[in-house]
């Protein structure tokens, strides 16, 4: 990517921020703010015990996750477009299905929703695609809206799909997904090169460690290669690097909203220079012992 177009990447990344940023500010501000009074009404213990600025920051970080949906599929829109040439946000995408793949797909969905703790039948996406591409029978015209697609132009059959997902997907969210995925792979002729199930940030740290147990229904998220999450979902679809620059720039923006945030929603006075928390060892109450 010439220095050029990196910078015109870079500005786009940032004005999709601050874009995002605005929208809360303005929400949390003027047309949604804390009422304290009502919430006094509401709960009329609870300011007694804890102090105000405490729900004042979570009635914040509630309307403040919500617009991470689109967001991610818009970077991964401006990253694509830079990187491959083409990118687009629910896209749909149309072919022919043989009938006995689609039955295969259901009966490995099924069988994954309805195996019990006692038996639980393990997602291996290798070895359920292969049984899924054994199937035939009559062509079923098949569509589907795949959350980012990427590729040199949209008529590229090398191309990518992308199902984005917050980093803690709910279940059902997941296996709509996986039968995307597996509809694109079924396809005759085919019309994706790869379809992949793509998480933002790992919350977990590493790839190894990521934990949430609703995704794991469906995919082995440790090993599954259809399953990207974090720096490698970034630095697929905008090269090497992208994600570390894309924190970059949120880190260069939010400055300026950590001010604002204090001054004008939370109504205390910002002090430049104000250290972030940083990460300890859990600190216990004496009273209390540690949690197992």
């Amino acid at each position: 990517m010439s220095p050029r177009i990196r910078r015109q990447v870079r500005d786009a990344i940032e004005a999709l921020v601050r874009e995002m940023m605005e929208r809360l500010m303005l929400k949390v501000v003027e047309t949604d703010p804390f009422d304290v009074d009502e919430f006094r009404r509401e709960r009329p213990f609870h300011l007694h015990l804890v102090p105000e600025i405490i729900f004042k920051a979570s009635h914040l970080e509630r309307r403040f996750v919500t617009p991470f949906g689109k967001l991610w599929e818009r970077l991964a829109k401006i990253l694509g477009e830079s990187t491959h040439g083409f990118a687009a946000t629910d896209y749909r995408i149309s072919g022919q299905v043989p009938e006995g793949r689609l039955q295969r797909i259901q009966k490995i969905l099924h069988d994954l929703e309805h195996s019990t703790s006692a038996d639980r039948i393990k997602p291996n996406w290798d070895r359920e695609l292969a049984y899924i591409l054994d199937g035939d029978g009559p062509l079923i015209e098949t569509e589907v809206i795949s959350d980012v697609f990427i590729a040199s132009s949209p008529e590229d059959r090398g191309g990518s799909a992308f199902e984005l997902k917050a980093a803690l997907p709910n279940s059902d969210q997941t296996k709509v997904s996986k039968e995307k995925l597996f509809k694109l792979h079924a396809m005759t002729p085919r019309k994706v090169a790869a379809a992949y199930y793509g998480l933002p940030y790992n919350p977990y740290g590493k790839r190894e460690d990521y934990a949430w147990s609703f995704p794991a229904r469906w995919f082995d998220m440790r090993s599954d290669p259809c399953v990207l999450i974090g720096e490698e979902l970034w630095d697929l679809i905008g090269g090497p690097g992208a994600f570390a620059e894309f924190v970059e720039i949120v880190k260069e923006v939010g400055a300026e909203y950590h001010r604002r945030i204090y001054e004008e929603f939370l109504q205390i006075p910002w002090l430049p220079g104000r250290p972030e928390p940083m990460p300890g060892p859990q600190r216990h109450h004496p009273h209390c012992p540690p949690d197992e």
